[in-house]
């Protein structure tokens, strides 16, 4: 059990881009889908395409939305013209950013993300530049006051890698992407329902921020995520929280 929660920095920032609901729902079909027609329409044997509906379900997104996604993709109406990118590079303070795309036009994206990196004091860098700082893990976030010692029993028969904890008492289980769905499914049988599940790209090491580089590279991060093609920004920045909850 750690003491200081990798997620816990990333939770602030999911929080603020959930507020921005038409946006996100637009990623979120665009996953789904792209899962869909990558690795079937069945969640049980497509590990991507159930993290996707997971997520899809923690920002409130309908079920028959979800379910006519997975359809158009897995029927191969949808999505087989977008091309999937990961752009890497660094922030203010030396922060490494790594972005994840999806695309029909390879030229406009990449013109857009080099801009923004430009625009707000970062660097565009090379393949592989940062990807090695980051490994893709299924998070599932349990709310403070949940039974800690059950969530240990569970999580970790069914598969999970570690458990982690934050200053607010919140339970975050670290699965291999292909082990985040039998190990949500233990844990809601078990009557442990999670605030939120999907899968992001954690880092290993952090880079600590002082609160004027954190709030420049938090302009830079939003912005990113702003791209109409870009699907997700993920960075090794350990932000203050001070910073994280006045933006």
């Amino acid at each position: 059990m750690a003491g200081h929660s990798k997620w816990a920095n990333i939770k602030h920032r999911k929080a603020r881009q959930d507020a921005k609901r038409a946006k996100i729902w637009t990623k979120v079909i665009r996953e789904v889908t792209v899962a869909a027609r990558l690795g079937g329409g069945d969640p049980a044997d497509n590990p991507r395409l159930r993290a996707a509906v997971d997520g899809a379900l923690s920002v409130n997104m309908p079920r028959d939305t979800i379910d006519r996604a997975i359809a158009r993709g897995a029927g191969g109406h949808d999505g087989g013209d977008v091309e999937e990118l990961v752009y890497e590079g660094y922030g203010p303070g030396g922060v490494a950013i790594l972005v994840e795309a999806m695309t029909d036009n390879r030229k406009r994206t990449a013109a857009e993300v080099r801009h923004t990196f430009s625009k707000y004091g970062g660097n565009l860098g090379t393949y592989g530049s940062v990807a090695y700082l980051f490994s893709r893990r299924g998070i599932i976030g349990l709310a403070p006051g949940t039974d800690e010692e059950l969530v240990m029993e569970v999580a970790l028969e069914s598969g999970a890698e570690d458990i982690e904890s934050d200053e607010d008492g919140r339970l975050s289980v670290i699965t291999e992407p292909a082990d985040f769905g039998p190990v949500l499914d233990a844990l809601r049988e078990a009557g442990l329902e999670p605030e939120h599940a999907g899968t992001v790209m954690l880092p290993s090491v952090t880079s600590p921020c002082d609160e004027d580089t954190a709030a420049s590279a938090l302009r830079l991060i939003d912005a990113l995520d702003d791209l109409d093609d870009v699907q997700n920004v993920h960075s090794n920045g350990d932000f203050p929280d001070s910073v994280l909850e006045g933006a």
